[in-house]
Parts: C-alpha cells; structure tokens; sequence
C-alpha cells in the first residue's frame, strides 16, 4: 500500500478540523448548521459561510487525491455542501410568497427570514420580531450558488428551483435602493430597528447578480431553459451607488469592517482600486486593534457598558462605548485573504501571525477562532484612557464558525493546496482590472423612405425599419413585457420579473427571441410619454448622455449599438429638412467621437458580429410546435392563402394556457412582417381579399399594440396602412405661418370686457366656449380651458363640435398643437392640468435618494416644503409634489422636471453633488428665476413666465450651470442656436403664436380678471427677491448671487460638518434662528457620519432665504477655528445669528463713516442684514469674513485665554 503523502497527511489534519468544528454539527436531515449550542437556530449568511471551508477542503482533496480513498473523500465533503446548500434553498422555498410580495413593496414585513429551525427549516420568529431584511445574506447565498455550480457541484435539480433562483435574482435587483438591517442585522447604529442603505449588502448584491447572468444553474448539462437572467442596468446602479458611498458604509456608519467582506473575497465588488484602498485604509487606521477590528465606531454589543436586558440604546449612551469597541478577529481572516489574493506575501505572514497569537488552542491541538475579543468590566477606566492597553478576554461564540471557516480557507489556500482561481471559478478577482475602452455602436434608423432621402441628400446612409430585415427593432417597453416574463411560476405563485423599463444597457444588446433577432430603442426615444421628448435638443442631449454612460459602464463581453429613430418630429417644421441639432449630432456620430465616448455608425446588420447578444430562450416553448411551422411558413412565398395562415396563428396559441398580450403581439409580429415577394397577378376579388387580410392583421397587430401601450408604433411596423393623422377637434388656430395682421380683430370686441357674465353676475359659460371656438390664440384658449377645467372640471361637455368635446379632449388637442409649435410654457401648463407624470419620476426620486440625497419639494419654510427621504410609489409621489406646490399646475411640473434633471447628472457627473445632503427642488427653481430676473433685468413675474417657456434642453442647460458652480450668464440673444440659454427669444419667438398687437391688448382685460379671479398658473407664488439696482460695474451682485446658489443648494465647504462636530464640543451647542443644535448630538453621531451632516443641515434649512442661511455658514466657519484653539469651552449656547448681525451692524458703521449713501446701504426686511455685505467679497479689508472673525472675537472673548487681543 502506497504511503501517505505529506501534503496528504496535512489535509487529513485539516479535514479533522473541519470535522470538529463545522461538520459534526450539521443536522442529518436538512443539512443546517446552528449557530452555537446557545443559538440553536440557523443563520443564512452563517451557514453559507461556514460551510465555504468545507467546498474547498473537497477542491483539494480532489486536486491532490493520493489514493481512491481521498476521491471518496472529495465526494463525500461536496455532498455535505450540495445538502446545506439545498437546506438553505428549502427554506427559502418555503417563504415564496414572501419573496413574491417583496418584489412589489420592498416592505422589511414581506422580507425573506434571516434565521431558520435548524431541524425543520421552518421559521422561528415573527416578521416583525427580527431585523429579518437582510439583502447581503441572501445575496450571499446567491453567489456561493453561482460560484459552486461553476465549480461543477450540482445544486439545483429542477425546473422550477430555476424560477426560484430567478426571482430570488430579482428580489436582490433593487438593492441599490433597498434600506435594510445590514450584516449585524441591527439597521442604524443606535439599535432601534432603523433600515439604512448598507454598502456591504448592494456590493454583494452586485456581486451574485454579475455571478448569476447567464448561468446555466444545470451546469454543463444543462439546456437554454436553465439559464438565468439578471438586467445589465441593475448591476450598473449597485456600481454606481457604491462608488458614491464608499469608504462609509451606511447613513450612520462612516466606516464598518464588515465592507471588507465585499472589497475582497468573495464578493470582489469594487471596480476602482483606489476607492478599494481608501476604504481598506480606513478601517484599518479607525476599527484595528490588538485582538482583530471593531465591527464599527461606537458599538456596543457585548461591551461592559451594554445594558443586557435592553435590546435598543438610548441616543446619548453611544458615547460610552468610544474606545471600548469589542474586537472581532474574524475581519483578520478576510485581510488574510485579501493578501492572497492581491499577492501581498507581507500581508498574510503578518495577519496571520497575528491571529495564531490569539486563537484558543485545545487539548487536541485545535486552534478556535473565538467571536470577539472584550474589555474586561473592571479594567474599562483604564481602556478609556489608554486604548488598546488592556488584556482582552474572548466572549461569544467559540469557535465562530463563519470566521473559522475563511480562517481554515485561508490557511488551504496560503500552503498552495488551492489555487485563488479553484475558489472563484466566475473571476470575481479580476474586477478591478482596467477595461479596455468602449466603441458604442450607433445604427441610425429612418422612420420612412422620406426621411431616409433627405438624410441621404445630407450624407448620411441609412436604412428604413423595413430595410433592415429579418431583424426587428420594437420599442424598449416591449423588452420590458418580455423581462416581465421571465422567472414566472404559476405553480408556485410565481409572477416573474415586475414591469420596470429598462435602461439603456439592457436596450443596447441584440437579443435573440423565437429563433429572431430583435434590437430595441432606448427609452428616451418613447414620444407620447412625457413633453421632453419633443424637444429634439433634449432628445440628442439624452442620447448624449446616455452614450457617454455606455463607454464608462458597459462591461459585457462584445459592444454596446444603440439604434436611433429617425422620425417625423425629428424635421424642421415644414418637413423639407433635419432638425438642425439632430444634424449635427449625426455628423459627430460619424465623425467618431461622440460625448467623450468612441463610436462607431453603420447598418444593423454589420454589427450583428460585434454586438454583444442575449439569448432569451424562455419565450421560446410558448407556442408547442407552432413556432417551428410558422418559421417555415414566412418563406413558402407561393402560399397566398394568408387567411388559413393567421387564423391558425391565433388558434395555436390557444392551445398555451398562458396566452397572454406579448406572446400574441410576438406571433403576430414575426408571421406577418417578413416581406412577401411579388405574388402571381391573381383576380380582383383576391386582390381585395389580401388587402383586406392584411388590413385585419394589421387592426389586431395595432390592437396587441395598444394592450402593451406601445405608443408610436407606426414607427416600428413597416406598413404605411396607419399613417394618417387623428380626426382633430377643429379648435380654431391659426397657421402660424401665415402672415399676422390679418387675422381677426373682432376677438378683441368680445374680450374687452373681461370673463363673460350672465345677468346674474355668474360666469357665462357657453359664452365662454363661443369665446374659445372664436380664439385662435393658443394662450387664451388654453387660459379659457383652464377656467372650465377648474369651475366645472375635466369630463365637462363643450359641446364644441356636438356631443363628447371634454374639456380633457380639447386640452389634449391643444397639447399636440403646443407641441407642434414647441410653446413650452403652454404645454407644461396644459402637462400638469392633465396630470402628466414623468414617466421615471419615482425611479429619477429613487436614484436621488439612493445616493444618500434627500429630496424636499415645494418653497421653505416647512410645512410646506416636504421632504423625502424614502421611495414612495409614483402617485404618492406626484400628490406630495402638488401638494407642496400649492396646487400650482405649472410649479408641480416644473419641480417633476427638475427631479429627472438632477437623477440624469447625478448619474453621469456625481461629482457636482459633493457635500450637498438635501436637494431643495422649490428653491433651486426660485434661483433659477432670481438668475432669469437679474441677467434678464426683469420683474419676478417676468423672468418666472421665462422660466416656464424655456424648452426642456435649455432649463437642463440652465440648471447644470448653477450646479457647477461656475459663472455663467443669461442674455437675451437673437442667435437663438448659439445661446446654450436663450428664454428671451423663447418667449418672444413663441408667445405670440400668431396674435397681433392690438389683439393682445384686447386680451390683457381678460387676461388680468382671471388671474384676480383664478391665480392661473404663471409661477406667481416664487417669491422672488428684487434685483439688484442695475450697475455698470459687471461684478456687482456676483458674491450675493453666489451666496444665494450656494444656499438654496445646501453646498458648504469641504469638512465643514466634521468642523462643527468639533466645535459642538466645546459649548452646549449652537442656536440658528431660535433652533438649537446641541452638543449632545455628538455623543450619538461621530465626525464622518451622513447622519450628523443632515442633522446639521436640517438645523440650517430653518433659514429660508439662501443668502441669509450662507452667511450663518461663513459664521460657524470662523467659529469653528477657536476648536484648534486651547481652550476648553466658548460658552453655553453660541446664538449664530446674533454674530452676524454684529458683523452687519459693523460693517454698516464702517460704510457710514466712509460716506456711503442710504440707498447702497439698504437693508433686507425680512433679516435686518445690509444689502451690501451679502453682495462683499469674503477676503479683503471690507470683506464679510473679515467682519464676522471681529465679531466672533466680540462674542467670545471672555472664554478666551489672557492673549485674546491676538484675535483682534
């Protein structure tokens, strides 16, 4: 018999470990481990970890067998992971209805169970009685899933544990924007049961999705069914969150050892090395003691100073806890293998000689890892004053079996009995590796023949959407309905994937769907959704955008191709050529450079080979036998008999009891587009009977269509049968060529006199409508419409053209015209009469708050800005917005509008949103009309009515530029083009849509009465400040203005919360306009926390008036300089405001005793504050720092030392 090897010997010894401390606790009949004799229950992330030591002693075993005897071995250690991973499967197949309802309401009450009956699988608390929504342990459980199918374990035996998985996949998609309970299950740091966004759960959510696409969970015997899905764009929003969160890892956190777990092994999340160094640093350097690393600043559990008996802290005890943190030598397990990994030999000898220093030897020669490492009680004075001085001794678990498992792991994998590879088989490790760069790939689409000849006549070569044959191209909600059915489970009450759109990676991917290739546009190109889409300067923007996101984000294997429609509203409008900036864009397309992004034009079907593919094969058995026959039956040409062919269509699918909408547009779609060739010349009637077939496909098509509410579909049917315009109401309008003096004057007769009024003094309203069919304003018609929609509401009846003219149907009408006019201010107010909602309003609100911004609405003071600091479903969300908007149809608008603007450059320039927590809508659109006001010289109401007419691209434009904080200015220009902003001219060029002089006069009567009468909806109720008296001097009102930007958007200088922590250290607190911030916040929140910077925020957006509420910030600034100081307190309460109303009072002395005029001195009503020394530099002999540090020496100098005079 041969002799045992050393390295055989050495995993012998290895496997008796793993035998003592893990495996002899595994329940014989659901494969669970309990945590401890103490905690009999199971945890997930617990087993699943636990249980990784185990997987790979058996890779070993199996890559270094001496005998048979070490394969049995391998195979009876993979058995006992397949049986705890498909224990931990039952589980969760047993709570489905959970996982069902969580898809929808992201509810913690219908979240997944964190802990299970080790001997039943059966839950053991209450949903509300644990902090059970805990996205990373199922995530968790999802990439061991991934990675051990990979390695060739067979875990999942079915079908429909396939589904499972799948909407498990789901489950964990959003969580980007999930609160959760987090790794330490306790939510925010105080314990009292607060969900928080936790870094380490949306990086390994991001993880097990990247893992899991595209997996065949059969492993290599598998068919296309067993393949699962997760949506490009979702991992996309995990990236981008993290990178914006990191190094803190939640609200209340600004640091946690347990983010090591997705910076390193196993979940390897972080593509950018520096954001994975930055954060390593800071754990180490805050969380690392003698015994391992604290879990994170201030937590008390298992502490000396922990009240057992209570489950929650009070807010002021988690300062005791400063200093004597438990230390857990789990986290040196994963900066073990982080070494590894990184091939830092340094680093594994050091961590592990460190940890053999304190692991716990048996009388058998077993080394445990015990939980934690704590102060004893009688030695916490001594630990308070010299940390890290004291002996430590264990406490909790021991050995705690998920850190003795990666302790074990690691040690495998540092004797080269496992290469990293065999343990990540999907390459997690090579995340941060440098991509190369992106080429986008643009196929450029004409809606018509038309279109096609006119961009030839410009250079560029397209094809039509007939052209492009046998691919079809469908609008991205269609792609949407098909993702809605994947993972869907009738038997097991499984729905599939919610409706959500799908973002523009998921769109830029063909895919292949029946045997056909498809490709999708993307979202923004949807028309009949909301008004921005009619700007074409918006439209290219977006593409711009969206381009740009392409070459910084695609990380799929082959390149992203975006096709882009060219359709009819895409001309000038007298159809006869491009929109000039759609031109332009297309140039630069071709050119090759594009946003900052490579690309690349051409015809669909020459990136077929470079594109990357998508093979959605759960579409594919819907149809049994009827998919093959018909796929055939496109290219017999000489069987005219297309009556049979369509009938039995829709009979077959009858035959699936799942014949839904989308399986019926698909069928219908791929029988009926592919083009025939000419047909022998056959009789009349069989000429009429095609068409007439064709014609009813078409209706049935159109009407499959309408039941997925895809708009626009002319657009993607090659047919010219739906072409012709909808019958118009026949509101009277004018050509708006046409030339203006003639049109009529007796309109101005009829309005001299104000609203029309019956005998009675009430409102005539049929008089009204005569009025509206005499108009041909669009502004009046819309202002009358507004009288009817608001006196007698939306489903009245006109009786403008007989029966069933609503007031609805004639503002629909008059939209499209607005529309087609581009008058912006008209079509935002006709927007929000009809209640239009942006379509990504709740995903654009989400997408803000999922990078740690809260969101309010509406103008200060509070209750009537609101803020939002959760997600909300989308109606909610636009009632709120109307709410706070005072029911102001075109502020609500506006304010949505907004919201879109801030999710798109929140997602393609984070940067510009740094140090601001709150983003204040209502009063970010009233200094956008103060800027309108001062650059435009004109009055509140003026540049407010410029605001609201200015076309989406230029509002976008405008709102960028106050974002970024550069100068910029607003000029009334003639060259409407080249002014990025131009409201002027968009006033004046679409105002008067076809009205003369002396016809507007008339209407101003009119016009003034419904305003005294109606407060129609020109955005009166911005108070907007006066402009400042106009100068010669260009600079004058530059530092106001830039204190007022700064205010209303929350932006203070870098560290300036971490200042004020240090400075509430040495006084009571600080008061703000009567509200006091104290210094007992500190005890709660440390320096670096997300928590205390709202909370201070919070105090400070008491002060309503930005430039106001900058200078009190330019105040603790300088008060925040005494915290270097030696000096132990600077009294009780510091009243903020009283500093700098003694800084005014001195400054306006010394402009007095200078001479300067009462006029230039005049002060601001609602703070007594001088004009001036808002609008003063803040260096220099006059400026506003100079003043407020004389006035701050004032207020404190009796707590300074005897040298005070030094400060004066």
């Amino acid at each position: 018999m041969r002799s045992r090897s050393n390295s055989g010997v050495k995993l012998d010894n290895y496997a008796r470990v793993v035998q003592q401390t893990i495996l002899q606790h595994q329940n014989p009949v659901t494969g669970l481990l309990p945590a401890s004799i103490d905690h009999p229950d199971a945890w997930v992330r617990d087993n699943v970890y636990s249980i990784v030591s185990v997987w790979a002693l058996s890779l070993a075993y199996r890559k270094n067998a001496d005998r048979d005897e070490d394969k049995a071995k391998a195979y009876e250690l993979e058995q006992s992971v397949v049986k705890l991973m498909r224990g931990v499967l039952q589980c969760i197949m047993r709570q489905l209805d959970k996982v069902e309802k969580f898809k929808y309401s992201r509810s913690t009450k219908d979240s997944l169970h964190a802990k299970y009956n080790t001997r039943t699988c059966a839950t053991v608390v209450g949903d509300d009685q644990w902090g059970h929504l805990q996205v990373d342990a199922t995530s968790l459980f999802l990439l061991f899933l991934a990675q051990m199918t990979a390695s060739g374990l067979h875990i999942i035996y079915t079908q429909d544990e396939v589904d499972v998985v799948q909407n498990l996949m789901f489950y964990i998609e959003a969580a980007y924007k999930v609160a959760d309970y987090g790794m330490w299950e306790r939510g925010d740091k105080t314990n009292q049961g607060i969900t928080e966004l936790n870094a380490s759960s949306i990086g390994t959510a991001k993880a097990a999705l990247e893992a899991l696409d595209e997996l065949n969970l059969f492993g290599a015997k598998g068919g296309p069914g067993s393949v699962v899905h997760a949506l490009a764009d979702d991992i996309q929003h995990c990236q981008s969150i993290l990178t914006s969160m990191l190094p803190r890892a939640s609200i209340s956190k600004e640091v946690d050892a347990g983010v090591l777990a997705i910076l390193t092994y196993p979940a390897f999340a972080v593509e950018d090395m520096s954001i994975v160094n930055m954060t390593k640093e800071e754990i180490i350097s805050k969380l690392q003691g003698r015994y391992g690393c604290c879990r994170f600043l201030r937590d008390g559990h298992k502490t000396p100073r922990e009240d057992a008996n209570r489950l929650y802290y009070e807010s002021a005890e988690l300062k005791l806890f400063e200093n004597i943190e438990c230390e857990w030598p789990l986290f040196w397990t994963y900066l073990i293998l982080d070494g590894i990994f990184s091939n830092s030999h340094e680093q594994v000898q050091e961590y592990q000689e460190a940890l053999e220093g304190i692991l716990i030897k048996q009388k058998d020669g077993i080394k445990l890892l015990p939980e934690l490492y704590s102060v004893p009680p009688d030695k916490v004075d001594e630990e308070y004053e010299n940390p890290h001085s004291v002996e430590r001794i264990p406490m909790g678990k021991c050995p705690l079996k998920w850190g003795q498992s990666l302790y074990i792991l690691g040690k495998l994998l540092a004797e080269g009995f496992l290469a990293p590879g065999e343990i990540d088989p999907l390459n997690r490790r090579f995340s941060t590796i440098p991509k190369p760069d992106v080429v986008v790939q643009v196929s450029i689409l004409a809606e018509t023949e038309e279109i096609k000849e006119l961009l030839m006549k410009n250079g560029i070569n397209v094809e039509t959407v007939a052209d492009i044959h046998p691919i079809h191209v469908q609008p991205s909600r269609v792609l949407s309905h098909i993702y809605a059915r994947l993972g869907r489970n009738p038997r097991l009450g499984l729905t599939g994937r919610p409706y959500r759109r799908i973002g523009v990676l998921g769109t830029s991917k063909f895919y292949i769907i029946r045997n056909t290739i498809f490709a999708f546009t993307p979202q923004f190109i949807d028309h009949k959704q909301f008004y921005l889409a009619l700007d074409n300067k918006m439209i290219v923007e977006m593409l711009r955008n969206e381009i740009a996101y392409l070459s910084s984000r695609w990380r799929i294997t082959g390149r992203p191709t975006v096709t882009f429609p060219i359709s009819q509203t895409m001309l000038t409008e007298d159809r006869t050529d491009l929109d000039p900036a759609v031109l332009a864009t297309l140039k630069k397309l071709q050119d090759g450079y594009y946003g900052g992004a490579r690309t690349q034009t051409g015809k669909l079907s020459e990136f077929l080979t470079t594109s990357c593919c998508a093979h959605l094969s759960f579409l594919d058995g819907k149809a049994p036998g009827g998919m093959v026959r018909h796929g055939g039956h496109c290219d017999d040409d000489d069987d005219d008999d297309d009556d049979d062919d369509s009938d039995g269509y829709v009979h077959e699918l009858r035959c699936d009891d799942e014949a839904d909408d989308l399986a019926q547009y698909l069928d219908h779609l791929l029988a009926h587009s592919a083009p025939k060739k000419s047909k022998r010349s056959a009789g009349g009637l069989g000429r009429f009977k095609a068409v007439a077939t064709k014609t009813k496909e078409m209706v049935s098509l159109m009407s499959k269509a309408q039941d997925l509410n895809i708009h626009n579909v002319n657009m993607y049917l090659p047919s010219k049968l739906f072409r012709s315009s909808q019958p118009s109401l026949n509101l009277n309008l004018t050509d708006p060529s046409a030339p203006q003096e003639t049109q009529g004057s007796e309109v101005s007769i009829s309005v001299e006199s104000g609203i029309p009024r019956d005998e009675s003094g009430a409102v005539d309203y049929i008089a009204l409508v005569q009025l509206l069919k005499d108009t041909t304003n669009l502004q009046d018609q819309a202002d009358i419409l507004y009288i009817l929609f608001k006196d007698k509401g939306m489903e009245w009846d006109t009786q403008l053209q007989g029966k069933g003219s609503t007031v609805r149907s004639l503002l629909s009408e008059l939209y499209e015209k607005a529309g087609d006019l581009k008058h912006w201010g008209l079509i935002r107010m006709i927007s929000g009469m009809l209640k239009k909602k942006v379509e990504e309003l709740d995903s654009a609100c989400s997408d803000l708050l999922a990078h740690q911004k809260h969101l309010t609405v509406g103008l200060p003071p509070e209750p009537r800005e609101k803020t939002i600091t959760a997600p909300i479903p989308p109606d909610q969300l636009a009632a709120l917005i109307d709410e706070a908007s005072d029911n102001n149809v075109s502020v609500a608008i506006l304010t949505q509008e907004i919201m879109v603007y801030l999710a798109m450059s929140i997602r393609t320039q984070p940067s510009l949103f740094s140090e601001m927590f709150r983003l204040r809508i209502g009063l970010i659109i009233q200094v956008m009309a103060t800027e309108l006001a001062q650059s435009l010289n004109c009055s509140g109401e003026e540049a407010t009515e410029s605001l609201t007419s200015l076309s989406p691209f230029e509002l976008k434009n405008l709102l960028h530029h106050i974002l970024s904080g550069r100068e910029f200015g607003v000029q009334r220009s003639v060259r409407e083009v080249d002014a990025g902003v131009s409201p002027a001219i968009s006033i004046h060029h679409l105002g008067n849509a076809g009205a003369t002089k002396s016809e507007r006069a008339g209407i101003s009567k009119l016009k003034s009465d419904m305003k005294m009468r109606y407060r129609l909806p020109s955005v009166e109720s911005l108070d907007i400040s006066d402009s400042l008296p106009a100068s010669k001097d260009a600079r004058h009102g530059q530092w106001l203005r830039r204190r007022r930007l700064d205010g209303a958007l929350n932006r203070v200088p870098v560290g300036f919360y971490q200042k004020v922590w240090k400075i509430l250290q040495k006084c009571h607190g600080l008061s703000i306009e009567g509200f006091v911030l104290p210094s007992s916040t500190t005890r709660e929140m440390t320096p670096g926390e997300i928590k205390f910077s709202v909370h201070v925020e919070t105090v400070l957006n008491r002060v309503p008036q930005p430039e106001y509420r900058q200078l009190l910030v330019e105040a603790i600034l300088v008060l925040t300089m005494l915290a270097d100081v030696d000096i132990p307190s600077i009294g009780s309460i510091v009243h903020v405001e009283k500093i700098v109303h003694q800084a005014n009072d001195m400054f306006y002395k010394d402009q007095k005793d200078l001479g300067a005029e009462d006029h230039i001195l005049e002060k601001d009503p609602s703070t007594g504050v001088c004009r001036l020394l808002y609008d003063s530099a803040p260096s220099g002999r006059f400026g506003s720092m100079t003043y407020l540090t004389k006035a701050v020496a004032v207020y404190v100098q009796d707590f300074m030392p005897s040298g005070a005079c030094a400060v004066q």
